[in-house]
């Protein structure tokens, strides 16, 4: 089988490298492009993985929305000599539009609720799309639900082994109390219009009256948070957020990875009630507590800081998560390689997703 998976974020990175070295293991070929965003391109570098440079959409709403036919014509000249089999990305509209084109089935994975422009773009084009059982809006008979979270794919038990060697670059050790915060910059499309947390300085001021504050940021910080900006390679991200005390955020997708985590976290943004993996992970599991106003959720991150319980209560709780989840990999494998008799599959009998590991796929 031959596979493209389009990388458009640092997340998709995380969220399609185990599905791309098993993929790889099993005898397919896997074809990798990506945009710059953010250090997605870097993080591919990384791990070791080649890509096919596609370069930016841009950073404004007028650059993304002219440069989507210039990206979607890059696409198909990547892949047309590849002869895929079938794309995959995540709300990827240009895998999408280059599958119709090509005339091969494109599956999008979709955790966005609020993502409007990006459902109408590339939905229509797609064959399929896989959500979250908890991602509430209805996409139509395209769409799959499974019993996991996008944020699985990489950090679950089976997938994941946090490494301590990144607090040693730190100067900390596992007994230290600390706070990862990460500030965005607010130009993804379906973030255009929204924000966070306005008084940043204020916020980590106060937080590191209860430890040291790690902050990462999209962009350019005040001259008083410069001393709490880190450099840590973007790959140890995830062992870091893994033996933090706290993460407080702008961020969705690093707030839902320490979540799962099982670090305390703590989600501020206007698109708060907009995402049911949110409402999920806050509501069924208490992993995450989401807020539109910086002042609550300092309350409440001060109130997780001084229980020296909290942490040993969240790792209960992501237990419980981890008993009702599935490996979300291990399906990602299973519904491509059996695809398109997975699809119908999953439509009559989706309690499927829960053995897929076991089950064989027609590779070819």
């Amino acid at each position: 089988m031959r596979v493209v998976v389009d990388i458009n974020h640092p997340g998709h990175v995380h969220y399609f490298k185990n599905f791309i070295w098993e993929m790889r293991q099993r005898g397919h070929e896997v074809l990798i492009t990506a945009s710059h965003k953010d250090v997605a391109t870097q993080l591919l570098q990384l791990y070791e993985l080649e890509y096919v440079d596609l370069g930016s959409y841009g950073s404004s709403l007028l650059q993304k929305m002219v440069n989507i036919p210039i990206m979607d014509v890059k696409m198909y000249r990547a892949v047309k000599n590849f002869h895929p089999d079938i794309l995959l990305g995540f709300s990827s509209t240009r895998a999408a539009h280059a599958s119709k084109l090509l005339g091969v089935p494109a599956i999008s994975f979709d955790d966005t609720e609020h993502a409007k422009w990006e459902h109408r773009l590339y939905a229509p084009f797609a064959a399929a799309i896989l959500t979250p059982s908890c991602f509430y809006k209805d996409l139509g008979e395209k769409q799959i639900r499974f019993d996991g979270y996008m944020e699985l794919a990489a950090l679950h038990p089976a997938r994941f082994r946090p490494d301590p060697s990144v607090l040693q670059e730190l100067g900390l050790t596992e007994s230290d109390t600390f706070i990862v915060a990460r500030f965005v910059s607010w130009d993804a499309n379906h973030d255009v219009g929204q924000h966070g947390i306005h008084d940043k300085v204020g916020l980590v001021k106060a937080l590191e009256q209860y430890g040291r504050v790690l902050i990462t940021s999209e962009g350019a910080l005040p001259p008083e948070l410069q001393p709490h900006l880190i450099r840590v390679s973007p790959e140890k991200l995830h062992d870091l957020l893994y033996y933090a005390t706290l993460y407080v955020g702008e961020g969705g997708t690093t707030a839902s990875e320490a979540a799962v985590l099982g670090t305390p976290s703590i989600y501020v943004s206007s698109l708060v009630g907009t995402m049911g993996n949110f409402i999920e992970l806050e509501e069924t599991y208490g992993l995450l507590y989401s807020f539109t106003d910086g002042s609550a959720a300092l309350g409440r991150a001060i109130e997780i800081l001084q229980d020296p319980e909290s942490k040993e209560q969240w790792r209960t709780k992501r237990n419980r998560l981890l008993a009702d989840k599935i490996d979300v990999t291990a399906f990602m494998v299973w519904f491509v390689e059996n695809y398109p008799r997975s699809f119908t599959e999953m439509k009559e009998r989706p309690e499927a997703q829960y053995s897929c590991a076991s089950v064989p796929g027609d590779a070819s």
